[in-house]
Order: C-alpha cells, then structure tokens, then sequence
C-alpha cells in the first residue's frame, strides 16, 4: 500500500538520478578515468551547434544513428537496468567494446550476454555475432543479444536464429523504449543526451577524440588526443 502512495514527483526523480549517475558507478574500479570522461563530456568545443541538429526531448531514429559507441553501450545497459537486470560490464573485447553480462536481481547466475554495436551505414553480418557465441560459450551462457541502432543482414537473422541469439535493431530499440513507463522513458532519454553524446570515445584511452584531417586528400577523421602514444583512430562524421 505504501509502494502506491508515493510522490510521483519524487519518484520519477530518484529514477532518473539513478540512472543518469549509473555509468559512474559501473566506471568505480578506476574513479579517475570516469572523473576524466565526465570532465570531458560537458564542455567540447562546438557541441552546443552539434546538439542543435537533434531533438533531445524524444526518442527518435536520427538520435540513435549519431549516439557516439560508448554512449550507445550505456543506452543499452541502463536500459537492462531499468528492466530490473543486475549488469556487469567487463572490457573484454577486441574492439574496445564491453560485454553486459545480466543477471536477474537477487540472482548469482548470468541468464544473457549482451553485445552492442554503434549505428553502421552498412548492415551488420555475421562477424560479431560470432564474437558474441564464443562469449556465450565462454561464460556457459545460453542466451545472447546483439543491440544495433542499425539493421541486420539476412545472414545475421539466419545465424542468430540458430544460436538462441535475439537481434534488436534501431527500430525495435525505439520500440522497446516506447514500451517504458514514461518516467523511465525519460530518464534514459536525458542520461543518453548529457554532456557530449556525439564524440566518439577511444576504446584505448576511455576519454574523448578530437577531430583532424589526413594530410593526403583532407579527410576528416577522429584521433585520440593522446597521439602519438595512442593511434587509435575512427573514420566518420568527424
């Protein structure tokens, strides 16, 4: 009875404080490297311009096209979260990437593997679904999850069938969020959306690029403002 007559403003509150400050918390191993990263995100040069070609205050396919990949990841495990799973993230990938390993709450036993992947002009195929069976196969899980703000190859439908690997696509991601209670809806959107959403991270560094141009041809590409030491470096809408 006194779960019903709480506050809804409260409420909706301690929601999206919780999950806007849930990445910090994932991030506690290495409180400096999460320091750094927050630092970074709320004050990027041109990202007021930036964030005016979107419409933060709904959920939309154009939004979750330009969401930079580490920020994507925390969309997709926040939302787990929401749904009541306990996350664990382990920076096991070769590509920088995290694994979200879920566990129902009040539960020892990892009941999914979750993988992500950023927007991609160009469907998503087998190959990392791949990657996410030997990591089932590696933590003796049976169920997996790709989560694309993309969309998936036949190949890749065919393959996940047949590994008990569910496929979510930019479209059933905004459908899934859709499907939230409001409030909830809300606070993810306006965790997604902080500081600086649209800066690809390096996978190497864990802080944010800075864009140049390649001394042949002027292309734009985004570098780790730590070259030469690391020469991570991303092709795109730099």
């Amino acid at each position: 009875m006194r779960r019903s007559e709480r506050n809804p403003a409260v409420e909706i509150a301690r929601i999206a404080l919780g999950v806007v400050w849930l990445p910090f918390a994932w991030a506690s191993a290495a409180p400096a490297a999460a320091l750094r990263r927050y630092r970074a995100s709320i004050a990027q040069p041109g990202q007021a311009a930036e964030r005016a070609r979107f419409d933060t205050r709904k959920w939309t396919a154009e939004l979750l096209k330009h969401l930079e990949w580490r920020r994507f990841e925390e969309l997709c495990a926040a939302y787990y979260e929401t749904l009541g799973f306990t996350t664990r993230l382990t920076h096991s990938r070769a590509d920088g990437g995290v694994e979200i390993s879920l566990s129902a709450q009040a539960s020892e036993s990892v009941s999914a593997i979750v993988h992500c992947k950023a927007w991609d002009a160009y469907r998503i195929g087998v190959n990392p679904l791949e990657v996410l069976r030997r990591a089932m196969a590696a933590s003796g899980v049976r169920k997996g999850v790709l989560v694309t703000a993309a969309k998936f190859s036949r190949e890749a439908v065919n393959f996940a069938a047949q590994e008990n690997i569910q496929l979510i696509d930019g479209a059933g991601l905004l459908a899934k969020l859709a499907e939230l209670e409001p409030e909830k809806s809300l606070a993810l959107l306006q965790f997604t959306t902080q500081g600086d959403f649209l800066t690809p991270t390096c996978p190497c560094c864990s802080i944010k690029m800075t864009s140049r141009k390649s001394i042949q041809g002027g292309r734009k590409y985004w570098g780790c403002v730590n070259y030469p030491r690391c020469k991570q470096t991303f092709f795109g809408t730099a």
